[in-house]
């Protein structure tokens, strides 16, 4: 049997991961083992290091095969199912040598002709024949009932036979691996090893006690011991940071596919299909960070409510909680030690004071949500502990009571973070949006292309009423969006996501605060599509300057001229259009009069009129050609105009 190394230290990450240790003394040529999950295993083999302080020399590490049971199994000649009889196994190993020893005493050997059973009926229960072809060529039939031993006389065969049932044994324990550490040094050795596997989560939770001058902040470590086994007066140590940790499949043997090569003139021709691409092929898949689900729990919850609740009855801020922990920066990561051995047992958690001392808190309010008519109670805390705080939970006691409950994410040495923790009921706001106007910045110009930058300015006014007889201080998380500036106020600091205001609030007053924004964009138009009125707007916009004025007054000058030709040539339309009806008014005439006798002087001078109007048509038209011509001529010199302006 090898010796088994016991836990000395844990490590518990924020990731779910921990940090292991196991060190003890083997004797010469002793072996090391060490007990797993299946599920552990990748990580293990991932980062175990094995550390011989004696000076030995560790000669190899060898662990329990993940190969599947049915590949393993597939290798042998044979197969056991399950609750299969012992003749169906018999019939399997046709051709074997089989010594056979009945229940009078007698020894046969010979090899195996055939095994069956008959069914269970009325008459009996279900019975096992053997049959087997002895050295003397005769075939003798064994009622397997009179049989008491059986055994193959090939050496070889009887090993796999133990193999096959040995492999099942293993795979029969699903959840656990074993790993060895060997050595072929006849000297006895100190062994320490250290791996990761998988851990839930350690979990933080605070109380905060809030006093006018010092308020306390008791933090504690929740750990749960998943492992299978008890940690037994170990060194014990939490970290907070989320450092990267991944799964790698290094346990499972990895399979690959090969291709079957044969010769050309060995292969029927088939006919060739070409599939048609649809789309790239998508890059592999990043490893996924390692999760683990933390267990709840905690063994020493009351005793902490108890505590607690004693603390927050006294006068004087007090603890009887012993709080024995060094902290010490590791980078980025921030390490609890507990000074003291820690003993958790197997499937148990345990709720350990990792935090206790003074800190500087500061009572709030917090409006962050318009939709709501009431602020939240709030504190904001600095981190005045010189460690890291991690994210968790915090209970407020305010005024020798239950105030309610927080939450807060990590948070190092010297920073600050705001918690809410409960609704203010003596405090209303509303807001409103009192003006918004659009004011021109700028109009400038180039190769017909107007571009014009606006400011629309909005201001939201909060309106504060406190009902409450003492003074407070209100924080107004204001929306931060990045295209609008700030005109009137200066935030008390500014997050990724909003402004921060402060605003102190007199006792049974009401109060006004107001925040005024600019978001500028721009606007861009062809100048050519712009009408007079239009023009006319820009023209008049103080924010032009004079040779901007200058040069859009030459525009619309040019444009003018072109409206008043296209009011001519719209004139001699209408004519033409009417001398058209008055002579298809007059043809009419003619043709009725040319029916009737003795019209001969009026057919003559509708004729006359007709002539007349003809020769008046013909000039109207030329006179519309020439006026579309003119215009035509307007619109190129426009063009050009417009583009060569440029302010």
């Amino acid at each position: 049997m090898a010796a088994e190394l016991p836990v000395r230290k844990v490590i518990l990450y924020k990731h779910g991961v921990g940090y292991f240790e196991r060190s003890g003394d083997l004797a010469a040529g002793e072996s090391a083992r060490l007990d797993f999950k299946a599920s552990d295993m990748n990580d293990v083999l991932k980062s175990l290091t094995v550390e011989d302080k004696s000076g030995a020399k560790v000669t190899a590490l060898r662990y329990d095969a993940s190969e599947p049971v049915d590949k393993r199994l597939a290798e042998y000649p044979f197969a056991i199912g399950s609750r299969q009889a012992l003749a169906a196994f018999l019939d399997q190993m046709k051709g074997s040598r089989l010594e056979v020893k009945t229940g009078a005493g007698q020894t046969v050997t010979g090899v195996i002709f055939g095994a069956r059973a008959t069914a269970a009926n009325d008459k009996g229960p279900e019975k096992e024949y053997l049959t087997l072809l002895l050295d003397s060529g005769e075939l003798h039939t064994f009622d397997m009932a009179s049989v008491t031993f059986v055994k193959f006389t090939d050496e070889a065969l009887q090993r796999q036979l133990k193999d096959y049932l040995a492999t099942l044994a293993v795979t029969r324990s699903k959840d656990r691996r074993n790993v060895y550490i060997d050595s072929t040094d006849t000297q006895a050795r100190q062994v320490l090893a250290s791996y990761m596997i998988p851990m839930p989560s350690w979990k933080s939770s605070y109380r905060l006690i809030l006093n006018d001058t010092a308020s306390l902040l008791e933090g504690w470590a929740i750990v749960d011991n998943t492992t299978g086994e008890d940690w037994t007066n170990v060194s014990l140590a939490v970290v907070s940071g989320r450092p990267i940790s991944f799964i790698s499949k290094l346990y499972e043997p990895r399979y690959r596919d090969r291709p079957v090569a044969e010769l050309a003139e060995e292969r029927a021709l088939a006919p060739t299909v070409y599939a048609g691409a649809v789309e790239a092929a998508p890059p592999p898949p990043a490893p996924m960070a390692a999760m683990s689900a933390p267990a709840g729990g905690a063994a020493f919850a009351r005793k902490s409510m108890r505590m607690a609740a004693e603390s927050v009855a006294r006068d004087q801020m007090e603890s009887n909680v012993a709080v024995e922990t060094q902290g010490r920066e590791l980078g980025d990561l921030f390490e609890y030690r507990f000074s003291n051995p820690v003993t958790v047992r197997k499937s148990e958690s345990a709720m350990l004071p990792f935090l206790q001392q003074k800190i500087n808190a500061r009572k709030l309010l917090i409006y962050s949500d318009r939709s709501l008519q009431n602020p939240m109670s709030a504190a904001e805390i600095t981190n005045t502990s010189g460690k890291t705080l991690d994210g968790g939970p915090i209970t407020v006691y305010d005024s020798n009571a239950y105030a309610g409950e927080a939450l807060v994410e990590t948070f190092k040495a010297g920073d600050k973070r705001l918690i809410s923790y409960g609704v203010d009921l003596g405090t209303r706001v509303t807001t409103n949006i009192d003006s918004s106007q659009d004011l021109t910045r700028e109009i400038r110009a180039n190769r017909g292309i107007l571009t014009t930058k606006t400011a629309l300015q909005e201001t939201l006014t909060y309106t504060i009423r406190n009902v409450d007889p003492r003074a407070k201080t209100l924080i107004i998380e204001h929306p931060l969006r990045p295209e609008y500036k700030l005109l009137n106020q200066k935030p008390a600091e500014t997050t990724d996501r909003a402004y921060r205001f402060e605003v102190k609030l007199a006792a049974n007053a009401s109060d006004k605060f107001a925040v005024s924004e600019e978001h500028v964009y721009e606007q861009s138009l062809a100048l050519l599509n712009l009408n007079l009125e239009q023009l006319g707007l820009y023209i008049r916009n103080k924010v032009l300057s004079a040779e901007g004025r200058k040069q859009l007054e030459a525009v619309a000058a040019a444009k003018r001229q072109i409206n008043a030709i296209d009011r001519q040539i719209r004139d001699t339309d209408t004519q033409i259009n009417e001398l058209v009806k008055d002579q298809e008014r007059i043809r009419q005439n003619l043709t009725s009069l040319n029916r009737v006798t003795g019209q001969q002087e009026q057919v003559n001078k509708y004729a006359t009129e007709l002539a007349a109007q003809e020769t008046r048509l013909a000039q109207m038209r030329d006179r519309q050609s020439e006026l579309r011509k003119q215009k035509a001529a307007q619109e190129e010199q426009l063009n050009a105009l417009i583009e060569k302006v440029s302010f």
